[in-house]
């Protein structure tokens, strides 16, 4: 029951956050789509919270593999997508989802694995667009995507801090030497990650990190 209701809960949260992104259009379509992508990984914490099993916790993301696909054909879901075309990114950040819950729920038993991944995801790469284009800095590019020094220091401070709490909170255990390392990886990464790709290569390679260490 509690698994059905997870089901239940979650879409609803879903709906709720894609509603909300309408609001936050008369700031304009970017803080829109940024206000989903950020608001979204927190769905993570409903996961924990009802799914003890790894098929009806992949129910959520599988689905919204599928609707963010129409989406991204149609425009569907008009506040998540950009208007000009930079990549999967919305499908990749289901995909993600999907990868992390048959890993953590599924092979690793351990839901908060996928934790520190999706948060890093939601926070981090949210945050650092957002703060990388309000906050005069040196510009790079990478392919034909834009970069920039204060987005990238964004990323690593909040992926560092994220990396703290859920390893003191469910009790990882990791140095924290390592925990900056895993930071400095992540950074790189979604740096070089071009086309939205960073949504699918940063989690499941920042969750990953922690089986390694």
């Amino acid at each position: 029951m509690n698994n059905i209701l997870g089901i239940i809960v979650s879409f609803l949260f879903i709906f709720l956050v894609i509603a909300f992104g309408k609001v936050f259009e008369k700031l304009g379509k970017e803080a829109s789509r940024k206000f989903i992508h950020i608001a979204l990984c927190n769905w993570w914490f409903i996961a924990m919270a009802f799914f003890d099993n790894v098929i009806y916790a992949s129910i959520v993301p599988a689905c919204f593999i599928i609707i963010n696909t129409i989406s991204y054909k149609t425009k569907l879901l008009g506040t998540m997508e950009r208007e000009t075309n930079d990549g999967f990114g919305t499908i990749y950040y289901a995909i993600a989802l999907l990868i992390l819950v048959i890993i953590s729920f599924g092979i690793c038993k351990n839901p908060q694995l996928g934790l520190p991944g999706v948060l890093i995801m939601g926070y981090g790469d949210g945050l650092a667009c957002v703060l990388g284009e309000r906050i005069k800095s040196k510009k790079y590019k990478v392919g034909n995507t834009t970069k920039s020094i204060a987005g990238s220091i964004t990323m690593f401070i909040i992926a560092f801090v994220i990396y703290i709490i859920t390893n003191y909170a469910y009790n990882f255990n990791i140095p924290i030497l390592k925990l900056l390392l895993a930071s400095i990886i992540v950074t790189i990464l979604e740096a070089v990650s071009i086309k939205g790709t960073d949504n699918i290569t940063v989690p499941i390679v920042a969750s990953s990190i922690l089986l390694l260490f």
